[in-house]
């Protein structure tokens, strides 16, 4: 069995694994554990997925050796459920009907991490856990649902396809937003990802990157076709948008996939498994998701990992990069954590003065122009997203106060998408209104643009970094007990991540 990490003396017996491993597998637990996948016995880099129905061994070529019954991730189509209509037809999926994209490699490099748990439990996408964390609507899967986050290109170089059958990985966000940027993509051999040139060509003066957190594609898609979302079918008119959208990396949750849009590797390679996960060095629990530590993200990149700021800087000396309200920030210009790190100092003890920081950056949104006041009122969630992203439009059109003084590449974050989804699950009249709010806030910045007379010289993309299911609050329960039962120790990060206790 693999130590778990190389800086430490920790070891975790084969032993240990499989009888954890064989709890989990319960048929009594099948309604909320999908499936459980572990670093392979063997020390290839390869991972097996095990749950009631079966086990397999998958490499990071996404070739799979059945052990016993069935493989729990046979399906790896990225184009199942390619429509909303779909979606709503077959709500949360069973394992046995869902689909898996690029399971071992996206597993291998979670794995490969020494901050990768012994054991990870996929929950089921009916699984609702609020005493763990969970929330109504949810993400963290391997499933294409949970995974899809949407991708859009427009404007400037984008031809104008509409939506193709076709898909792409988070990974690809950097190198190709670098690309765009004019960093030579033979340079970026190095990155998991690749420059998406199949729809685009370079030559624009400007690059927007926008992430709506948790936005799920299809629904987004189906939303801009049927007129809900103007400016989005205002992007689409004037580009492309993938089908299959952007795969996430696993596990399908924010700081993990932010970090893999923002430096074109997946987690065995930048360090950042979770949002919350166990450093191996000191056996402590890091938070990285945590509006008092967004702005410490570039302390959890591993060495040598670059970021899409970096590498757009080091390509054209000179050039103004703007991140806003992004976690992962490190070499931006301009950078909205920068600002926070500022006012909130450096080092132990800074958290609590940065968040508060942030907080008295944030504008009230009960009297937003933008925010629909009702849902202001009734849920704190979607009232924290509309600040959020009400503090990010007015920093954003700083930052393009003049055309001659624009950043050549400005990333922007947004944050209600996810508060919203989380609070009302996909399909939801809450979701539904920050989806509207941030279509809102888009068609201000694109009008914006075309002031002052650069729109046509901008090529913007469009995605999130996963997408979003319903759970269903009958379906409830834990694994704890049957664990404990079994008589053995271990920690439960993140509901799911399984640091099996020694000694």
């Amino acid at each position: 069995m693999r130590t778990v990490g190389d800086v430490s003396e920790r070891r975790v017996s084969t032993e240990d694994v499989q009888r954890a491993v064989d709890v989990l597998c319960s048929p009594s637990l099948s309604a909320i554990v999908d499936f459980l996948a572990y670093a392979s016995p063997d020390g290839d880099g390869s991972v097996v997925v095990a749950n009631h129905a079966g086990a397999a061994r998958l490499d990071r070529h996404d070739q799979a050796e059945v052990l016993h019954g069935r493989n729990p991730v046979a399906n790896v189509d990225p184009l199942a459920y390619p429509t909303w209509a779909d979606e709503r037809a077959d709500p949360s999926p069973s394992n046995e009907r869902n689909a898996y994209p690029l399971p071992g490699r996206r597993l291998a490099s979670f794995m490969a991490d020494a901050r990768a748990p012994d054991v990870v439990v996929v929950h089921t996408g009916r699984h609702f856990f609020p005493e763990s964390g969970g929330h109504v609507g949810e993400h963290g899967s391997l499933g294409v649902i949970q995974s899809r986050a949407p991708l859009l290109l427009s404007g400037a170089g984008i031809a104008r396809a509409g939506v193709v059958a076709t898909h792409a990985r988070i990974v690809d966000v950097a190198p190709t937003l670098a690309w765009l940027a004019g960093v030579d993509a033979e340079s970026m051999h190095d990155l998991d990802g690749r420059a998406l040139d199949a729809y685009a060509q370079v030559g624009a003066r400007h690059v927007l990157g926008l992430l709506w957190d948790g936005a799920p594609s299809n629904w987004l898609l189906n939303l801009a076709d049927t007129g809900v979302l103007p400016n989005v079918a205002r992007l689409l008119d004037r580009g492309v948008a993938y089908q299959g959208g952007a795969i996430a990396e696993f596990p399908s949750v924010t700081l993990t996939n932010h970090t893999s849009a923002l430096t074109g590797v997946g987690p065995g390679r930048h360090g950042v498994v979770g949002n919350i996960y166990v450093e191996p060095a000191t056996g402590k629990r890091v938070v990285p998701n945590d509006a008092t530590t967004w702005h410490r993200s570039g302390e959890w990149l591993r060495p040598g990992v670059s970021t899409v700021f970096e590498r757009v800087s080091a390509a054209r000396p000179g050039a103004v990069t703007a991140s806003i309200d992004e976690p992962v920030d490190r070499g931006a210009t301009h950078s909205t954590m920068a600002v926070i790190r500022a006012l909130g100092g450096s080092g132990a003890g800074s958290a609590g003065a940065s968040g508060d920081a942030l907080t008295a950056l944030l504008p009230d949104p009960r009297t937003s122009a933008v925010a629909q006041q009702r849902w202001v009122r009734d849920s704190p969630e979607f009232a924290w997203g509309s600040q959020i992203d009400d503090a990010g439009l007015s920093q954003v059109l700083q930052l393009w106060a003049r055309a001659d003084s624009a950043p050549q590449l400005t990333w922007w974050n947004s944050t209600l998408t996810d508060a919203a989804l989380h609070a009302g699950g996909p399909g939801s009249e809450l979701a539904l209104a920050g989806l509207v709010d941030s279509d809102t806030r888009l068609g201000i910045m694109l009008d914006h643009l075309d002031r002052l007379g650069v729109l046509d010289e901008t090529v913007v993309l469009l995605t999130a970094d996963h997408g979003f299911e319903g759970s269903d609050p009958e379906c409830t329960g834990g694994w704890a007990d049957a664990l404990a039962g079994a008589g053995l120790r271990f920690r439960d990060e993140g509901a799911g991540f399984l640091y099996l206790e020694t000694g």
